[in-house]
């Protein structure tokens, strides 16, 4: 059996991520005064609502294509793009809640980590299904 602990514990860190995510929420809350369930009413609550919605938005596009790029690829590669994936979801946090003119960067590294993950794993499977089968 091959062993997949490399994607294993970037998916673990990417739930870490979102996680910590959530708690940045709460600190804006703490900070702003307004509570729960309000969703508006200053604009860092506002923006750090958004950054933590849009990387749970991202998420399935990012965890299927990972573990499907390690089982048709490589446990080692996914994992690096993995995490090159989470490095990006974190400047589009920090520089979303900073300022939305700021997360651009961040958007960008993780849309093409996905972009890698999701096309590398279609062309491998197609290959494998269609190729190798004939």
């Amino acid at each position: 059996m091959q062993s997949h602990a490399y994607v294993a514990i970037v998916s673990l860190l990417a739930l870490l991520t979102y996680f910590w995510m959530g708690l940045q929420v709460g600190r804006a809350r703490q900070k702003t005064g307004i509570a729960a369930p309000a969703m508006t009413g200053d604009p860092l609550l506002e923006r750090s609502i958004r950054a933590h919605h849009n990387t749970l938005e991202w998420l399935p596009l990012f965890l299927v294509p990972l573990w499907l790029f390690a089982l048709y690829w490589n446990d080692l590669v996914a994992a690096g793009v993995g995490v090159v994936w989470i490095v990006g979801r974190v400047l589009y946090q920090l520089g979303y809640v900073k300022d939305p003119a700021k997360r651009e960067l961040g958007f960008l590294i993780q849309a093409l980590a996905v972009a890698v993950l999701l096309f590398g794993s279609l062309g491998r499977i197609i290959y494998v299904a269609f190729v190798t089968q004939a």
